[in-house]
């Protein structure tokens, strides 16, 4: 879910819509592209069981079936938005699991795939920091002088500690290293941040968001830590190992966020909507527009 830009002189950020309507003149919505990838936290590369978070389709459970061409899960994405949009511009979006975790051969496939469609008209590739080679990062690069490419990449958090609890499965210098060479390479950089991880304050969660922003990236997502069935996180929480804010405490803490990222900055997301079936908590996260009406009266009252 993304937050819609609402503030007053005094709160103020460059939301994704208002970037895409400066940019291309027009709202452009996301098709998401279920690659047919896995992760190496799930191959048995670094391990089996996937990050504490991530649901079995590895955060692609809004996807198209992975078993159809790109053009066929593009084509069913503008159907699923026909409501909304008609004759429009598209991101192919390239979200589940670890999207650049194939041979080059394969990726080259996919994502020329998708670029050359002439509804699309940004490409983004989420992905790990730790599977970018340098042959990605020249493919990424050669792509985006067809048209832009986005790469985002999961970081969730600065702190070690957390970064072992949710299995991430690599140190900070490895997303330092990825935004060095994915910048040089003229790419644009989106990073996710996880709010409310187990045993994280909210100095650490600021710390995190100074930190990514003082990287140079292009962009932010904010994403609200979600307890998903079938995860070992849901198994921690039902052990009554952590709690989660409730909305205010949640709007509150993103104000805070906000006034750390500069202008120049997308803000992606302010907070996420997973798979309703899938949610065990906060079950006050599944009601968009609780929260959307939440944030903006914090938003002008800031």
């Amino acid at each position: 879910m993304m937050i819609d830009q609402c503030y007053n002189s005094i709160m103020k950020y460059y939301s994704l819509n208002d970037y895409l309507k400066t940019t291309y003149g027009e709202k452009i919505y996301k098709i998401a592209i279920n690659g047919g990838f896995t992760c190496p936290n799930r191959d048995g590369t670094l391990g089996t069981g996937g990050c504490i978070f991530c649901s079995g389709q590895g955060s692609g459970e809004f996807a198209e079936d992975s078993a159809l061409s790109v053009t066929e899960q593009i084509e069913r994405g503008k159907k699923r938005v026909a409501e909304k949009i008609k004759d429009g511009r598209y991101i192919a979006y390239f979200q589940a699991f670890t999207n650049t975790y194939a041979p080059i051969k394969r990726l080259r496939e996919l994502f020329t795939e998708a670029i050359n469609h002439p509804d699309v008209a940004i490409l983004s590739v989420a992905t790990r920091p730790d599977c970018l080679p340098d042959e990605v990062v020249s493919l990424l690069m050669e792509l985006n002088r067809i048209k832009p490419v986005w790469v985002e990449l999961g970081l969730q958090t600065i702190h070690e500690k957390t970064a072992e609890y949710i299995r991430r499965g690599y140190p900070l210098p490895v997303f330092d290293d990825a935004v060095k060479r994915l910048k040089a390479a003229g790419l644009d950089v989106i990073v996710h941040v996880i709010l409310c991880l187990p045993g994280e304050s909210e100095a650490d969660m600021q710390e995190t968001v100074k930190y990514v922003i003082g990287s140079g990236v292009d962009g932010i997502k904010l994403q609200l830590l979600q307890v998903l069935k079938g995860t070992d996180l849901a198994a921690d929480y039902l052990a009554g190992k952590f709690t989660l804010p409730t909305p205010d405490e949640y709007c509150d803490l993103i104000l805070k966020c906000l006034r750390l990222i500069p202008d120049h900055v997308v803000v992606h997301r302010l907070t996420g909507d997973g798979d309703k079936k899938l949610l065990i908590a906060p079950k006050w996260c599944g009601d968009k527009k609780r929260v959307l009406n939440t944030l903006r009266q914090k938003i002008e009252e800031a």
